[in-house]
């Protein structure tokens, strides 16, 4: 089969178009010939070696965490998937690669896919939904009449979680350029924050949660919008030794997570608010509950581009630039 390979950690390095063996499958795992996959700067962070300390992939690797397809061979033990059934799934941590014509899943990971959805559609979802689900309902626990505010609203996480957090009953406040305001505000943003203007931390007070994906910088400012016993919840870093032991992390990789996050957990404790460390998780479960609410219209997908499997490292340049309004999808099938 065709799939795309990095063969080294680097920065600047690209994937390059190969054939490969096609994937063997274990008892509790289908074969999902793929459609669609949904581009995520996670695939970008793990090619510039940037979380080789918590995901020691070996090279070479194939990336890719998002995918829709439909299921052509089933292992003995499966019971919730057939063959012909149309899937999506964000595949287990190891057990990524899908920037290639086929990949081995195990059912856990999977969903049936959202009915009203494309394949490219339904492939811009997983990763980006798991997160804002995570995020809001797993550690943020959030309750109608709090306030929660989402960095980076038009990216693809914010636009999921605006929306979600707007279904859970939330104030919800964002920072994006002026020129995305009508859509966030159509999605369900109620403060719209035009970041190149603006200094959020002037014009938001005493809020329940904030879902942080950018720099050191605006995590800390985050600190100063919360009420006492608000949370940060961050989906940038700087990863915390709590996350290294529910990874299974070794003394020494706990030990530098504990370093690098000494100075935001002080200064969230002085401050009376929590911090925490959000790296995903695969969840076919969550993603059933989430393909619920995209079947009924309460969350909406939003695509900036979508391109052909050849043009991969174009896609992937161009996710990189920061400037995408929604998700960056490749057409593989």
């Amino acid at each position: 089969m065709k799939a795309f390979v990095v063969n080294k950690y680097g920065k600047d390095e690209k994937l390059h178009l190969t054939s490969v063996l096609e994937p063997s499958i274990k008892d509790d795992e289908v074969l999902v010939e793929i459609h669609s996959v949904g581009l995520n700067l996670l695939d970008s962070k793990i090619k510039s070696g940037e979380f080789k300390l918590i995901l020691p992939y070996k090279m070479p690797l194939i990336l890719g965490h998002d995918l829709a397809g439909v299921v052509v061979k089933k292992g003995s033990m499966v019971t919730r998937f057939n063959v012909g059934d149309e899937v999506y799934a964000r595949p287990s941590d190891m057990h990524i690669g899908a920037f290639a014509e086929y990949l081995a899943v195990n059912e856990k990971d999977l969903a049936l896919k959202p009915k009203n959805l494309t394949m490219s559609e339904a492939a811009s979802v997983p990763l980006v939904a798991l997160t804002a689900w995570q995020a809001l309902v797993e550690l943020g626990k959030v309750e109608k009449g709090q306030k929660v505010f989402v960095q980076a609203g038009s990216g693809g996480v914010g636009i999921m979680a605006i929306q979600l957090a707007k279904y859970l009953g939330a104030t919800v406040a964002t920072t994006a350029s002026a020129g995305s305001f009508a859509l966030l505000k159509k999605l369900g943003a109620d403060v719209l924050i035009d970041y190149k203007n603006q200094d959020f931390e002037s014009v938001l007070k005493d809020y329940d949660l904030v879902i942080n994906s950018q720099d050191a910088r605006t995590l800390e400012k985050s600190l100063n919008i919360l009420k006492t016993g608000g949370k940060v919840i961050s989906i940038s870093g700087p990863p915390t030794p709590d996350f290294g032991k529910k990874i299974g992390a070794s003394w020494f990789v706990r030990s530098i997570l504990s370093l690098i996050s000494f100075n935001i957990r002080k200064k969230a404790q002085k401050r009376g608010v929590c911090y925490e460390f959000l790296f995903m998780r695969a969840n076919g479960g969550q993603l059933e509950e989430i393909a619920k609410l995209i079947e009924s219209g309460t969350i909406n997908i939003i695509l900036d581009r979508v391109y052909l499997f050849e043009q991969t490292n174009e896609a992937l340049a161009y996710l990189e630039k920061g400037h995408a309004k929604g998700k960056v999808v490749v057409e593989v099938k």
